[in-house]
């Protein structure tokens, strides 16, 4: 067999593997070996093996993903973003779905000092989805907002995905970190918009809160929210003025979570060993599917697979919107029954010759993919975001309810995907600020 058939069994039979709940870090390891012995011998096999991990988990950008996850399961475990929601609940209470909106408002906060998705879902949906339940809002409504809004951890920076995509696709974190700044905030303004429109058209999904603030409380409840704010201005203040790199920003991060936790006394030795045991785990799980999907990486390249399908888009003189759109339904597929970053690992490798022979922009492809794949977080049967909400409400919420009701804010996340499609200078101009 050619090095191109080999390549292309090895694709298939990753697919194969993960259609049969193989895990997809095994999955890719697996492959990414036998096809190595099949090509170049076990000797090369064998020495890839050892090489190829030691080489990626030694890269020094790495350690950011360990201290900004510590920095989100500090804030989660220290309730550092508890203020965030009373403060957007007072806020934004006049306005239609008062509490649901400010669920959003909340998330949109807490990602930014957290870098994942799921803690941002389990920490909202702790604070928020009781409160709106006590306030009779429609079920659906109330644990679908959570759900979704969690997903904003992903691309609202610092997100772990655009640190991984950074690095393997060696393009600057800080410039995809100012890249996803427009697309998160359209991403809020969008399921404001879902929220309004849909309990203006039917009040009964959320009954108003009769709650009129005055001007003092909405101060002192804005008063609470500076961990959060002391928070992401120390660390992006830093970060984007250039005083630290996106590596040290993350250690900065969590050295500045800890601090004031510790100031507001809600710091123990408890909830640091379930932070820290919290991180390891999580960062256990991301290097080696990284690690998987690297070895898998190498192998296509080795079996010449990026380059044919490259040569393959251009004879067929694809159009832009065309290579969108066919990324648009791989990403839309795969999360059907991957993870997210099992999705993004695994068509990398691929993707990022194609765009850049392309000539676009791999900061711009870098967002849009992180945007797919935060989708993923929500779309059946997999939505891992919705299972966490699960998990909290039990027995309160039946699940299909909450896949019913997110179909709303995905029908949002397709209109900021066509945005972003049609206006990639809305992605492109605060990195180009930059330069």
């Amino acid at each position: 067999m050619s090095f191109f058939q080999i390549g292309l069994c090895g694709v298939v039979s990753v697919i194969l593997l993960v259609l049969l709940r193989v895990p997809i870090a095994v999955a890719l390891g697996i492959v990414s070996f036998f096809g190595f012995w099949a090509m170049l011998g076990s000797g090369a096999a064998f020495g890839l093996l050892t090489a190829v991990p030691y080489d990626f988990a030694a890269h020094w950008t790495l350690s950011s993903i360990p201290m900004f996850l510590l920095m989100g399961y500090v804030c989660y475990q220290t309730d550092i973003t508890r203020g965030i929601f009373k403060a957007a609940r007072v806020w934004l209470s006049f306005l239609p779905g008062g509490l649901a909106v400010a669920s959003v408002g909340g998330a949109a906060l807490f990602s930014a000092a957290a870098g994942s998705s799921l803690a941002c879902a389990a920490a909202m949906g702790r604070i928020a989805v009781p409160e709106m339940l006590k306030r009779d809002y429609d079920p659906g409504l109330s644990t679908a907002v959570v759900a979704a809004a969690g997903t904003m951890g992903s691309l609202i920076p610092p997100s772990i995905l655009l640190i991984i995509y950074g690095i393997f696709a060696e393009v600057a974190i800080s410039k995809l970190f100012l890249a996803a700044i427009v697309p998160g905030v359209l991403t809020m303004l969008g399921y404001w918009a879902v929220i309004i429109v849909r309990v203006w058209i039917n009040p009964a999904l959320a009954p108003s809160l009769d709650e009129s603030a005055t001007w003092s409380e909405r101060l002192e409840a804005l008063s609470e929210t500076w961990p959060v704010i002391l928070l992401v201005v120390g660390v992006f203040g830093g970060l984007f003025t250039g005083i630290f790199t996106p590596t040290q920003a993350g250690a900065v991060g969590a050295a500045l979570s800890f601090v004031i936790a510790a100031a507001r006394g809600t710091l123990n030795w408890k909830v640091s060993r379930i932070a820290l045991m919290d991180t390891a785990k999580m960062t256990a799980a991301i290097f080696i599917i990284a690690v998987g999907a690297n070895l898998f990486s190498r192998f296509l390249a080795i079996s010449g697979i990026p380059e044919a399908m490259t040569d393959l888009v251009i004879d067929m003189g694809a159009s832009y919107v065309m290579l969108v759109f066919g990324t648009a339904v791989i990403f839309c597929l795969l999360g059907m029954i991957l993870d997210p970053l099992g999705i993004l690992l695994l068509t990398l490798p691929i993707l990022l010759p194609i765009y850049e022979a392309n000539h676009i922009s791999l900061i711009w492809l870098g967002v849009l993919a992180t945007k797919l794949v935060e989708m993923a977080l929500i779309t059946p049967p997999v939505g891992l975001n919705v299972f966490v909400i699960k998990g909290i409400v039990g027995d309160a919420v039946p699940i299909s309810l909450i896949f019913k009701g997110v179909m709303w804010f995905l029908a949002a996340d397709v209109l900021v995907l066509v945005i972003m499609i049609a206006f990639p200078e809305l992605v492109m101009f605060l990195p180009e600020l930059a330069n």
